[in-house]
Parts: C-alpha cells; sequence; structure tokens
C-alpha cells in the first residue's frame, strides 16, 4: 500500500507541476496503453515541430506488444523486447547516432564527447529502457540535456516500463532479473521532475501490462 500512495503522491505532484501532458495530443488508444508524462511541453513540440516523427511513435507503440515468451527469454547485451522496438523504428527511418561534438576556447578544440542515442530522426532523440540498471536514466537525460544545449535535438523521448509490470514478471518467475533498481517508471520519474533533463522538452511513454499478451 505504500508504494501505491508514493506513486499517487508522485502523480498529483506531477500534475500540479505541469508535466502531466496535454491528453488533447495524445489518442485515446496510446493513454490506454502507455503512460505518458513530458517535461517542458514536450509532447506540444513533437507532435506540431516534428509531426512525422510524432506519427512514427505513435505507429511504433500501436503495434508492440510482449508476450510471455519475450519475458522468459534470457537478455544479452540488448534484451529482445527493447529490440523489438528499435527494429520497428529503424524500419521507418529512424538510425542509431553517434554526435562528434566539441568545444572551442580561444582556437583551442576540446572533445566533448556524448553517448549514442539508440534512435535518431531529424533532431528527434529517442532512448528505449527496457531492463537496464536505473543509472542509464542520468545517462540518458544527461545526454538529452547536452544535446539540446547544443543545438543539436529539439525534444527527447525515452520509451521504458511501468512499475507495475513486476506483477507481471513476478508471477511468471522473473521478478529477480527485474528489480527495483532497473529501469521503470518509478526510477525515472523523481529524475525528470528533479529537473535531470535541464532545459530539454522530454516525452516519456511507460509500457503497462494492457501491453502483454500471455502466448504459453
Amino acid at each position: 500500500m505504500e508504494y501505491i500512495v508514493q506513486i499517487a503522491s508522485r502523480r498529483r505532484q506531477t500534475m500540479n507541476n505541469g508535466h502531466m501532458p496535454n491528453h488533447s495530443f495524445v489518442p485515446d488508444d496510446i493513454a490506454a496503453r502507455y503512460e505518458v508524462f513530458e517535461w517542458r511541453n514536450g509532447i506540444a513540440i513533437l507532435s506540431a515541430a516534428h509531426p512525422e516523427k510524432w506519427a512514427d511513435i505513435l505507429a511504433v507503440l500501436r503495434g508492440f506488444s510482449f508476450s510471455t515468451s519475450d519475458v522468459m527469454m534470457p537478455g544479452g547485451a540488448k534484451g529482445l523486447i527493447a529490440s523489438k522496438l528499435d527494429s520497428h523504428f529503424t524500419k521507418l527511418g529512424w538510425v542509431e547516432k553517434k554526435f562528434e561534438t566539441k568545444i572551442v576556447v580561444d582556437e583551442a578544440e576540446h572533445a566533448a564527447p556524448t553517448h549514442k542515442v539508440d534512435c535518431y530522426k531529424d533532431r528527434v532523440a529517442l532512448e528505449v529502457e527496457w531492463n537496464n540498471k536505473d543509472p542509464f536514466y542520468d545517462r540518458d537525460l544527461n545526454n538529452f540535456r547536452l544535446l539540446f544545449d547544443l543545438r543539436a535535438i529539439d525534444v527527447g523521448v525515452i520509451i521504458t516500463r511501468c512499475s507495475e509490470l513486476q506483477t507481471i514478471f513476478n508471477e511468471l518467475g522473473r521478478g529477480p532479473s527485474f528489480g527495483n533498481s532497473t529501469t521503470h517508471m518509478a526510477k525515472l520519474l523523481p529524475r525528470l521532475e528533479g529537473g535531470s533533463g535541464g532545459g530539454c522538452p522530454v516525452v516519456v511513454f511507460g509500457i503497462r501490462a494492457t501491453c502483454y499478451v500471455k502466448d504459453k
């Protein structure tokens, strides 16, 4: 019960801080299958300034589901579910992107490396975090902040899993593989609300249990 109260309290705080999305931009079918949050009007910017990329994201999310066999499959360097999402974006022309950045001070150049972005298309950066260690959120948000400050991107997007999925993992005997210190919404939202993304507009989609399909 304490966990539920904490999450509910955070959602109320998020709403009061103006980070709950304008639902006029979020189709009902997407809202039914994903928890959607934004930072600094990310959805308005994404849907208005980048309608093609917004349409791509909605198309991938509509076509996504995960199954029992997906959860039971041991993960490698990149888990099966994250790879499924990445591959859908690749088919739509999104690419993994490494930015070459540097700082010049009095003609002296200093490398300012950033991390690769999982999926990138025309100034929109997107990361898929299904089951990494939760510090990966710090990396993603810091990367978005740097790239935004360098005028390389206009908005960052994170697709991750809702904390409610832990019940499914526990029932399948896979709970320890998807523990509290891995990437899920309860770990991301405090970072986002704490300003880890800086001035970069951010949109977050949390995969809900409604995306789960039993196949055995």
